[in-house]
């Protein structure tokens, strides 16, 4: 059976179903099945792949209900990881040949952005009290744009939602009178890229925030996108060691112009080149949220039970260091993480399970370590005053808070089979916008309210 040729939908299917016929031990009615997977199809066409990429998903996909539709699908595997290599020229926009010119001349552009200030004849200090709270300024607007051409956003929407934001967020990283040691420049530092990745949100939904779906896919999106990032970089790296190396055993330094050009630009560029794969491959291959989520929740659960021992043996009451309750928040947004991104890749048909109940330990677990976390911080703000950093830490620890118990109470309800998997995944959808507000606010508001302190 040829794997690569171009068949009509009907065509493809009636392959497939005399494939399932010819099977002895089918088990199930073939024209049930080949509803379901007509079913399947029309969803996937729906969701923007073209009949012959929906074909071969549905398949792949029906191999989990069936055996026959496995073995199918394990037999034209080719066919699929064609799919993965070879560009399209139809389809939706974004993932074909013109959506792939656009965003690597955008990663360019973005690069040059991220280049060009380190051009002009100032000292590093200077510099660096640039970069730290521009950084994300001169990259986000660039994939901000891509998804806003990849969606047809309306262009009142991009002035709106898009370039208003950037615009108040860029005079604030430069008007603000930050210096290198003031606690205000660390904030905008941490904070701001977080709520420019919001806007960026904004660009990805279309403008339709108010959609809970919309809300959820960018948070698949998310973490597709920081995994495939992660990769790229590790390949760089790998790729400019080697570069340099090769040229060093020839006699020449290679590293300044590696370290000045290729590695700030690579870095820049790469934030698109990630997210335009996350894009064209998302519907191709199945996401890899249920495997990150059961791999790193029962470890990070059994972290959260060391890290509550150690402290209740080495640390008992309140006494907790500045370390330690930086290494609780950041555990905290760990776990909120891992909540959110199981989420997107739950099915909402499937019961509970020893999974769910294990994800509602590692809500429990984050409550008690959010609840001394804000006690440890209470204390040093009566102690030794309020400060930038302590009022942002414990911000961020009531955020969590309501965020975790309340996903806690609705998981327990989801558990015992009194609310459905839905009321979790609408809370939390709902509940970006606080997220997004309380990082805004803390990057644009705390600095002044402080005096830039």
């Amino acid at each position: 059976m040829a794997a690569v040729e171009h068949l009509d939908l009907d065509e493809q299917i009636a392959r497939w179903r005399a494939h399932a016929e010819r099977r002895q031990a089918i088990g199930t009615d073939v024209d049930e099945l080949e509803d379901h997977l007509r079913g399947l199809v029309e969803e996937l066409e729906a969701s923007g792949l073209s009949p012959d990429e929906a074909f071969l998903v549905a398949v792949r996909r029906m191999g989990a209900l069936d055996d026959v539709s496995r073995e199918f699908a394990r037999e034209h595997a080719e066919r699929l990881w064609k799919q993965l290599v070879v560009m399209q020229d139809d389809g939706p926009p974004g993932r074909g040949r013109r959506g792939l010119g656009l965003v690597l001349a955008l990663a360019v552009g973005a690069g040059l952005a991220v280049k060009i200030p380190s051009l002009f004849d100032v000292d590093g200090d200077t510099l660096a009290l640039f970069y730290l709270p521009n950084l994300s300024l001169l990259v986000f607007p660039f994939l901000a744009a891509w998804f806003a051409w990849s969606r047809s956003m309306p262009a009142r929407r991009v002035w709106v939602q898009l370039v208003l934001p950037f615009a108040v967020a860029a005079l604030a990283a430069n008007l603000f009178p930050l210096t290198q040691d003031s606690a205000s420049l660390v904030l905008m530092t941490i904070h701001l890229p977080i709520a420019l990745w919001f806007v960026v949100g904004l660009a990805y939904t279309g403008g339709e925030w108010r959609s809970g779906a919309r809300r959820m896919d960018f948070i698949r999106f998310t973490g597709e996108w920081f995994v495939y990032y992660v990769l790229i970089a590790l390949g760089g790296a790998a790729l400019v060691g080697l570069t340099g190396l090769g040229f060093t055993a020839i006699g020449v330094d290679p590293f300044p112009v590696l370290g000045a050009w290729v590695v700030p630009c690579g870095a820049a560029g790469a934030v698109l080149v990630a997210a335009w794969l996350v894009e064209a491959k998302q519907n191709v291959i199945e996401n890899i949220a249920p495997v990150l989520t059961r791999v790193f929740t029962p470890l990070t659960t059994i972290a959260l039970l060391v890290f509550l021992v150690t402290v209740a043996v080495a640390r008992p009451g309140v006494d907790v260091e500045r370390e330690l309750l930086i290494l609780g928040d950041l555990m905290l947004v760990l776990v909120l993480g891992l909540i959110l991104y199981a989420l997107s890749a739950r099915s909402p048909d499937t019961p509970p399970g020893l999974f769910d109940r294990l994800q509602l330990l590692l809500v429990a677990l984050a409550l008690v370590v959010d609840a001394l976390m804000l006690v440890a911080m209470a204390g040093r703000i009566a102690e030794f005053g309020a400060s930038p950093n302590k009022v942002a830490a414990l911000g961020l620890n009531i955020v969590l808070l309501v965020n975790l118990a309340r996903a806690g109470w609705l998981g327990l309800g989801f558990v015992r089979g009194r609310r459905p998997f839905g009321a979790v995944e609408r809370w939390q959808t709902d509940y970006l916008p606080v997220i997004a507000v309380w990082v805004t606010l803390v990057a644009l508001v705390l600095p002044p309210v402080f005096g830039w302190a």
